[in-house]
Formats: structure tokens, C-alpha cells, sequence
């Protein structure tokens, strides 16, 4: 009996009696010693505390379809690393194009690598997908979630096509090597938490939203492997170089390192984009090698994806399905004054910080919004939290006044004012202030309208480099103050690292209202080119007891050199700006000649500097918070932002006149009042001013008339209104001058029957839809559930079920054993990769029988001690040969 390949001429053919020898060569090619898996992080401390790294990967965990693309990316690259090793040339030298297809279906890339189907009916005119997706007709995947970053500039990797900038200290940059991160952040970035100079124009809460929205628009995920690919060897660990572990080298050692005696801060890689990085040279021409990107977790819009999500998944939890208002969840345990909170997290244990005064047993988890990054501070769960209330707020307004709509209806109007609002108040009332009036005129000007050769996909540099200029303007203390502005002595000060993934102060430490009061009456932090990031965010990085730190300015630093960003005088270039050959001309942009002289000393030739370090110490524009750099960065990816989204909330038919004249009313000053119980506000949160004389009575600010959504609802005499279908709902939607109603199922169920319904003079065109059950666990392509657990389908989900000895892990999908390791990130990564190399070897092997190609080099299978746990990696060679 053969195991066979059915779907390509070049067959895969393994008999039985040789499976084991495979598994064993497998291990023999890929593994030098059986791998540490990733620990659990409710064992990791012993005490329940959570390290800054785990808290980090805990914020940085991609939604399942992020992980299930980065997983699948990741395996892609291996394999063809792996492969590359051992032929010694490019595989697509002696490989057909149908089995390079089957590499990318075998890994899981193939999927994510067509486009989209877009839908073709009157509801994908009146409202953007969640995904972002088909919101360009042409290019479908343009600023759609989980698709790679825009590259404005090749990519400056040591190898031409993955490896990171200083990966390899024997490559010289201009004669010299590029200085280590965490000496860059101790001799230029970092200061203490009292040299900090006062904002005079701007409040706390313009570096508040300027987070928020950089969550809106993107979101790298890191790898989900904790250990390397090859060794297995977990890169909190280890300070050697090897995928993922990227590791920050540091000259002295940290005293709070969570490994202590250890030279180096854990830092792990962003996930690879499928068809990019190694595993290019299997698509297209060899001359011309897909270099690596990196993925955004996010759609790149300004479509409020921080409230709602990104993908389906994620969406649906949020929802409150059974609500006839449209509403979104809200947390059913604990109330602001009888305003809502955002809902706990279903990543239960989650590893935010507990109030050591709390009752035993008591809990308060990590929050879940939009985004996975929510709870990371308390002021970021705040911005969070006010716009949860605003969607339910507005939702219930628009039930009250259009009592026929759906709740779908509901919820997808109410979806589409909160985005719009999210594009006034940053293009209207924060863009201007952070790159000055001129620059704004120069690189973003009038709205003219939506323009389709415009791509709106998040650029590489603005979400790596040039809109982490923020980081330079967080304040390191943290203020609530009373209903008069004032220190409240039950609430004092706080240090930052203080409320760092802490959602219990916000519930048991007064709620939204004093923390906003202080957002809005205290300044923002000046961003000053010998005062950029303090020590709350250099060395108290997400620390919740004395068991370490991370280092932010490092962090961005070396996300850059990961990402491959080009050189600060590259990007000067691109943007027009004169290259700076010397120190004197490095002199003429940064007046302080103490901070060029300790750049110089560092990297030694201004070609040589991180941009995000060279675009953060700039002059300022006049009336900007930014350099000309960052600015012109900004500055074209907002017109990106705008010019190429087709619901853009000023284009054309997006929203009537009425409702354009109502919207711009609106502010952020507007919800904080309709939100909270705060009635004293500034016109202009971002603007600083004194309490009370800068500010005004809620009262007194102008919001938008929802009347300009009414709807005069006339049931159609011949047709009636729509049946109602079971975990779906239907929405009016008018074309062509006929009453048409489209149909959709909640996630987890699929549509069957008509879609679209049209009103004829005999009535509705079809009979209703029904939504069927989604049977995920039929997905063979995509399994739901790890080999080692066994998949139960559920009405509109499923249950991934373990068996003893195992227990299942906190993602609901994979197995821990005895020890508590968690099995397969790193093992289905690995045994994946060893599976595809064999199968490449055979075929190698098959196809060059009788002829003198260098296949015939290929390494023999000799044998070695089987694999620790036959049983998994039996099943996964199982779903392998199923799969081809």
C-alpha cells in the first residue's frame, strides 16, 4: 500500500514500513534535542505573577486566524531553510511548480495567499467588512486584517531577504558595527522620572489617543513559538541568535532580569507573512526573491476595529447577540456608577495584576475589547471603555428612533458612526497638532474623494518606526483627580509601571471619571531630544512585582532591525529631505549638540542610525510635535488612510448631507460627556487649559442630532416584513429604487438559500434563508484543534476535548501534559517543517532516480531514537497525507 498524492502528477509515494524510518530521519534532520516547550504562564512564577515578557506575549497574542497565518508562515520558511541546508542549492531548481503549490497547501500558507471573495450585494455598498477586505473592488486585499504591511522602501535585510540589521556582528555598516540597542537607549534615550518637561499647549489625553488609534490601525503579532525552531531551546533562555529568539545583547547586566547572570533581554521575532522571507523563491522568478514582511493583525482603516475586531471570531465575541438593540457585551459583574465596563477575557486565567487586598478567590482578569492590548494600561482600558458605552449608547438611541430596524441594522449604523468619529477626531483634531498645519497642507490637504489607485494598507515605517514617536511623550506618573480638578487623597498618584495590565484600579479605584479628570487637566509630556523615554518605560517595562523588566526604547529599536526598516538618511531621501553626510550637518536638524555627539559616538555615520531613534530627535515643525521626517511618514499614510478608503465617512453616499453637517459636531469632549459622570469639559480635550476658567459646562458642548438618521418606516404593502431567520438576522437595503433585504448568519453558521431578497409585485423573489451549522472540526485544511485533542462540533462552535494524562491548555485548542508544557507551538512547527523536508527528499529522490542531478547528494535516512511521542506526530503525519 502507498500513500499517495492525488492532486499533483508528481506522486509522494512512502510505504507503510518506511513511516517510522521517516519519523526517525525527521528527528535526525530537525531536531538536535527533544524541544522546550513554552511553559504555562500560570506555573511559570509559582505565585500567579506574570513576567513583563509573558505579559508582553500575553497583549501581543494574535486572534486565532492571525495565529493560525503566522504558524503557517512560519512553518513555510522552515521548511524551505531546513531544505536549503541540507540540498545546498534552491529547491525550485529541481522542484515542479505543483509540488511547490502542495509546500504552501502542506504548511498552511495557501489559503491566505488568494484573494478574497468579495460579496456582491447592496450590503457590501452600506457597510465595510469587519476583515477590511473588498473594500477596494481591483485590489481586494488592500488594508484588509491579517495581510502584510506595506513596504514604501525595500527592505534592508543583511541576507537580501530575512535576516535582521545587526543580526550578524561581523557585517560592517559604513566601516563599523551598528551599536547594540540597549547601549543606544542607555547613553541617548533613556532618563529619569523627574527630568520631564511640561506640554504648555497639549493634555495627557493627546498621547491617550494617539495609542488608541495606532491600536486601531495596527498590530504585528510576534511569533507563538517561545522556543527556536531548530533546537528547541526557549529564548527566555538563551541569548543565542536563532529563529524566533532575536535576542537584545546588553553590556551590563540587569540586576531585575528575570534569568538573572544572563547578558541579554528576550526579544522575539514578528511572524513572517506567508509567500515572503525564504519561501519567496517558490513563487516567481529566482532573480527576484520575496524578501520578508511582516503581518498586521488589524485592518489598516480608521474603522474603530479597537471596539469591534478585526475578523469575524473576534467580532462575534464581542457582540450581544441575544439583544434586539444591537448592543455590544459589557462586563455583568461590575458597574461605574451604572455605567458599563468593558467584558473579562475568555483567556481565563489572564495574567493581569490583582489587588493584594482583595478577598480570597476574588479575581479581576484582563479586559476584552477589540484588541488585544486593551488592558496594557489603565488610561488605554479607559479610551477603551468610553467607546463600548458610546456604540450601546448610540444603538439604544437608534432603536428608539427607528423601531423597525433590525438589530443588525442597529448595530452596523451604530458601527458605522463610531468609525467615523474615530476618523474626525484624529484627522480634524489630533493630526494637525502632532505634524503642524504645513505639513498637514503639504502631504494631506482637502478632501477631494475616494481615490481607487490609492493603497490605504498601514506602511511598515509608520507602525514600526515613525508613529512610535508617542512613546517620547507618556508621562511617567499617572493623576485622578476629584469632580473639582483636584488631588483626591483617597486616589493618589501613581507611578506608570504602577498600572500596567492593572483593570482592578480602574474597578475598585473610582472608575473612568477620575483618571479622565486628570488625562484632561494635566499636561502631556514634552517630547525633548535629551528627555525621551523615562525609566518607567526603560527598565520598568510591564513590571508587576521585582521579577523583571523590558525595555521599550529596545524594544523598538530592535523591532526596526527585525522588520529590515532602511536607514534614517534612506528614509530622509524618500520623503525629500537633504541626506546628512556629517556631524555638522546632523547639527543643522538636532539643535542639541550634546545628543549628535553621543549619536555620532554610537553609530558613527548618520547613514548608520535606527530611523526611529533619528526621527524622534529632530527639531520640531513649527506648531508640530514631530520632526520633518516623522511628519512627511505621518503625514502620507493618513492621506493613504483617507484618500484609499471607500468609506471614507466624507465620501460620496457614505452618509447624507444631514447626517455630514451632524457628525462634524461631534468631539471627544462630546462623548467623554455623554459617557461618564464628568460635566466639566475643555472644547478641545486635546488643548490643555485651567480649571474652570479653559473649561465648559457639558451643556454648553455641541454633539450630533441623531433625528438625521430617522428612518419613515412604510411596511411594503405586497411583500410585508421579512421572515426572521435563527442565528442570522437581515437588513434593509434599497437598489436600483426596488426594497431588497440581505441576509446573514452569526459566525459559526453558514447561509443557506437565497442571500438577497427583492420585493416584486408577487411578493419577496424567494423564500427566506436559513443559517446551517458550520461541522469546524470537518476543516482538514485548517484544523480547529491540535492533533493531540479530539474536535467535538457545537451549535455555531466547537470543543477541542483532551484525554488523560493531558489537560487543555488556556487557548481551548492544544493539550499540556504532566509537566504542564504546552505541546505544540514549537512541536507542530517542527515536526511540520521535518515532514514537508522529507517528503521534498523523497520526491527529490523519486524524480532523480536516473539521472545525475545534485538531488543525488541528498543526505541518506539513517536511524535514530524515535521521537518522544509517537502518537502526536503520527497523527500530524496522518493529517499531512490526508491533506495532500
Amino acid at each position: 500500500m502507498l500513500y499517495e498524492s492525488k492532486a499533483y502528477s508528481l506522486r509522494c509515494s512512502v510505504h507503510p514500513n518506511s513511516f517510522h524510518l521517516i519519523l526517525k530521519a525527521s528527528q535526525k534532520l530537525c531536531v538536535k534535542k527533544p524541544p522546550v516547550f513554552y511553559l504555562n504562564y500560570r506555573n511559570i512564577q509559582g505565585k500567579g505573577i506574570a513576567t513583563p515578557t509573558l505579559l508582553l506575549a500575553f497583549s501581543k497574542f494574535p486572534e486565532q486566524e492571525s495565529q493560525d497565518i503566522s504558524q503557517a508562515a512560519e512553518r513555510m520558511e522552515m521548511s524551505i531553510q531546513v531544505a536549503n541546508c541540507l540540498f545546498g542549492f534552491f529547491l525550485s531548481d529541481i522542484l515542479s511548480a505543483d509540488l511547490l503549490a502542495m509546500i504552501a497547501n502542506i504548511s498552511g500558507c495557501l489559503p491566505y495567499m488568494l484573494p478574497p471573495k468579495c460579496p456582491n450585494n447592496c450590503l457590501a455598498n452600506k457597510y465595510r467588512l469587519i476583515t477590511g477586505a473588498c473594500n477596494n473592488r481591483e485590489h481586494p486585499r488592500w488594508g484588509a486584517s491579517n495581510t502584510a504591511l506595506a513596504r514604501w522602501l525595500p527592505p534592508a535585510y543583511e541576507d537580501g531577504l530575512s535576516q535582521p540589521r545587526g543580526w550578524d556582528p561581523s557585517i560592517r555598516y559604513n566601516g563599523v558595527q551598528l551599536p547594540l540597542v540597549r547601549e543606544v537607549t542607555r547613553k541617548i534615550i533613556h532618563v529619569s522620572n523627574e527630568a520631564v518637561t511640561e506640554d504648555n499647549l497639549y493634555s495627557d489625553i493627546i498621547m491617550v489617543w494617539g495609542q488608541y488609534i495606532d491600536h486601531d490601525i495596527a498590530f504585528t503579532p510576534q511569533s507563538t513559538s517561545r522556543t527556536t525552531f531548530l533546537n528547541g531551546m526557549e529564548c527566555q533562555m538563551t541569548c543565542e541568535k536563532q529563529n524566533p529568539c532575536f535576542p537584545i545583547k546588553v553590556r551590563f547586566l540587569i540586576p531585575s532580569r528575570e534569568i538573572p547572570g544572563m547578558d541579554c533581554l528576550p526579544f522575539y521575532r514578528s511572524s513572517p507573512a506567508c509567500s515572503t522571507g525564504d519561501h519567496g523563491i517558490l513563487f516567481g522568478n529566482l532573480s527576484t526573491l520575496n524578501p520578508r514582511q511582516q503581518i498586521n493583525g488589524l485592518t489598516s482603516f480608521l474603522d474603530a476595529s479597537t471596539v469591534y475586531g478585526s475578523t469575524p471570531a473576534t467580532e462575534n465575541k464581542l457582540r450581544n447577540l441575544t439583544s434586539k438593540e444591537g448592543l455590544l457585551r459589557v462586563n455583568v459583574k461590575y458597574y461605574d456608577n451604572h455605567r458599563e465596563y468593558l467584558p473579562f477575557t475568555d483567556r481565563i486565567p489572564s495574567p493581569c495584576a490583582q489587588d493584594s487586598n482583595s478577598s480570597e478567590g476574588e479575581r479581576i482578569e484582563c479586559f476584552m475589547a477589540g484588541d488585544s492590548r486593551s488592558s496594557e494600561v489603565t488610561s488605554l482600558a479607559a479610551m477603551h471603555t468610553l467607546w463600548l458605552r458610546e456604540h450601546n449608547r448610540l444603538a439604544r438611541a437608534l432603536k428608539n428612533i427607528n423601531g423597525h430596524w433590525s438589530a443588525e441594522t442597529v448595530y452596523q449604523e451604530a458601527r458605522k458612526i463610531v468609525g467615523a468619529l474615530h476618523q474626525i477626531i484624529t484627522l480634524r483634531d489630533y493630526i494637525p497638532k502632532i505634524i503642524g498645519p504645513d505639513a498637514f497642507n503639504l502631504y494631506i490637504g482637502l478632501y477631494t474623494g475616494y481615490d481607487p489607485t490609492m493603497n490605504p494598507t498601514v506602511s511598515n515605517i509608520f507602525s514600526t518606526a515613525a508613529f512610535r514617536f508617542g512613546h517620547a511623550t507618556i508621562q511617567p506618573i499617572v493623576r485622578r483627580l476629584n469632580a473639582q480638578y483636584l488631588d483626591d487623597p483617597e486616589l493618589p498618584n501613581l507611578h506608570l509601571h504602577e498600572v500596567f495590565f492593572s483593570p482592578w484600579r480602574l474597578i475598585k479605584e473610582g472608575g473612568l471619571d477620575p483618571l479622565l479628570r486628570g488625562l484632561l487637566a494635566h499636561s502631556a509630556k514634552l517630547q525633548v531630544q535629551d528627555q525621551l523615554l523615562n525609566e518607567e518605560l526603560t527598565e520598568k517595562l510591564f513590571v508587576l512585582s521585582n521579577n523583571g523588566s523590558l525595555d521599550l526604547a529596545s524594544l523598538n529599536l530592535q523591532r526596526g532591525r527585525d522588520h529590515g526598516l532602511p536607514g534614517y538618511n534612506d528614509w530622509r531621501e524618500f520623503c525629500g529631505l537633504p541626506k546628512l553626510e556629517t556631524h555638522t550637518d546632523l547639527n543643522t536638524i538636532i539643535t542639541n549638540h550634546n545628543v549628535t555627539e553621543k549619536i555620532m559616538e554610537l553609530y558613527h555615520n548618520p547613514s548608520n542610525i535606527d530611523v526611529w531613534l533619528g526621527g524622534l530627535v529632530e527639531d520640531f515643525l513649527p506648531g508640530a510635535r514631530t520632526g520633518p521626517l516623522f511628519a512627511c511618514i505621518i503625514g502620507k499614510q493618513m492621506k493613504a488612510l483617507r484618500d484609499g478608503d471607500r468609506f471614507w465617512w466624507e465620501n460620496d453616499n457614505v452618509f447624507t448631507e444631514a447626517q455630514k453637517h451632524e457628525l462634524k459636531k461631534h468631539s471627544l469632549s462630546r462623548v467623554i460627556c455623554d459617557n461618564t459622570g464628568i460635566s466639566e469639559v475643555p472644547a478641545d480635550a486635546f488643548q490643555l487649559g485651567k480649571f474652570p476658567q479653559d473649561f465648559k459646562h457639558c451643556d454648553n458642548i455641541p454633539g450630533m442630532n441623531l433625528e438625521a438618521w430617522q428612518e419613515f418606516y412604510q411596511e411594503e404593502e405586497i411583500c410585508g416584513t421579512p421572515k426572521s431567520v435563527e442565528n442570522g438576522d437581515f437588513v434593509y437595503c434599497s437598489e436600483f429604487g426596488k426594497s431588497t433585504v440581505t441576509y446573514s448568519c452569526q459566525y459559526g453558521f453558514r447561509l443557506q438559500g437565497a442571500e438577497q431578497l427583492t420585493c416584486t409585485n408577487k411578493g419577496w423573489n424567494f423564500e427566506a434563508p436559513v443559517c446551517i451549522d458550520i461541522n469546524e472540526c470537518e476543516n482538514e485544511i485548517n484544523p480547529p484543534c491540535s492533533p493531540s485533542t479530539k474536535c467535538i462540533n457545537t451549535k455555531g462552535s466547537y470543543k477541542c476535548l483532551h484525554t488523560d494524562p493531558y489537560k487543555l491548555s488556556e487557548d481551548g485548542r492544544t493539550c499540556l501534559g504532566n509537566a504542564h508544557f504546552l505541546f505544540p507551538v514549537s512541536a507542530n512547527t517542527l515536526v511540520m517543517t521535518c515532514g514537508i523536508t522529507l517528503s521534498l527528499i523523497i520526491n527529490c529522490r523519486k524524480k532523480t532516480e536516473n539521472d545525475n542531478s545534485p538531488a543525488k547528494k541528498l543526505p541518506s535516512c539513517k536511524q535514530t531514537d524515535v521521537f518522544h511521542d509517537m502518537t502526536y506526530i503520527q497523527s500530524i503525519f496522518q493529517l499531512w497525507f490526508r491533506t495532500t
